[in-house]
């Protein structure tokens, strides 16, 4: 989804990648995050990581961002990762690999997770190994008819990474799940729509329209319900029915302090359309 001719490259991290590898704007509240490396299928580099991982936290923290979108340009969403980038820290000893594993992948994965503000995926092409994670840890899942999706792990002898054993299953089943990543096999966009991993397949020109409508729409919603509320559905599969109803009480009781519940409650009572402020 190419950022609109309004769009600015973010330029304000002279520690992060190259400027054009990692597009970046907000309007109107949306923050709108683009792969750049449409030669390489947008497989995700070490640099490029550490900066969706920072846009993310930004967007967390600012009361001005209320809806994240996530994309890439080109025929690709995300190819996997790109370690050749990696820092080479010399030869490997044991534990290198899980620290690496855990301080990379897995670090990415739970920033989209841990976002505090709404993230769609807008997949326009091929989301393969960590990049169909990185699709699949969205709140929401918008795909191209053109898109794919690949456990490629297996492919290579792998055992998959960045969170997909955790994901899957809880999307699409234990057995489903174990299809997906013994076999490795491509899954068309209207395949994933089918068995849950994608909220909507639409033609790849209405793409990028139709992810910044629904990002629109949040942006425009009470800001900290939806966080409390990603919150609760995100924790709701790890934990017992009393520890999800204690954290249901007490996302209630936060978010009645905010500006948007009373003006949720107030508009109905005179019924008329709320207008949230994201507070």
């Amino acid at each position: 989804m190419p950022s609109s001719p309004e769009d600015t490259t973010d330029r304000s991290d002279p520690s992060g990648p190259p400027d054009s590898l990692i597009l970046h704007a907000t309007d109107n509240g949306v923050s709108t995050i683009t792969l750049n490396r449409p030669e390489a299928m947008n497989a995700v580099t070490w640099d490029q990581r550490e900066r969706v991982i920072a846009l993310l936290a930004q967007a967390s923290a600012d009361p001005g961002v209320r809806a994240v979108v996530l994309t890439a340009t080109g025929r690709g969403f995300c190819a996997g990762a790109d370690l050749r980038g990696a820092p080479v820290s010399g030869d490997r000893v044991p534990g290198d690999v899980a620290r690496t594993i855990r301080l990379g992948a897995q670090r990415l994965i739970a920033a989209v997770l841990d976002c505090e503000k709404p993230v769609i995926a807008a997949v326009n092409g091929t989301a393969a190994g960590i990049g169909a994670h990185l699709a699949l840890a969205c709140d929401l899942v918008l795909a191209a008819e053109s898109a794919k999706f690949i456990e490629v792990f297996v492919r290579r002898g792998l055992v998959p990474d960045g969170g997909g054993a955790y994901l899957l299953p809880r999307l699409v089943g234990p057995q489903r799940a174990k299809e997906l990543m013994f076999f490795g096999d491509s899954l068309p966009a209207r395949d994933a729509e089918r068995l849950g991993l994608v909220n909507r397949t639409v033609p790849d020109e209405e793409l990028a329209a139709t992810a910044q409508a629904w990002a629109q729409r949040l942006a425009e919603g009470p800001t900290r319900s939806i966080a409390l509320t990603k919150q609760l559905v995100n924790a709701s599969l790890d934990t017992d029915r009393a520890t999800a109803f204690a954290a249901e009480a007490m996302a209630q009781e936060i978010n009645m302090t905010t500006l948007d519940a009373n003006e949720g409650v107030a508009s109905f009572v005179e019924r008329r359309a709320p207008k949230y402020r994201g507070v």
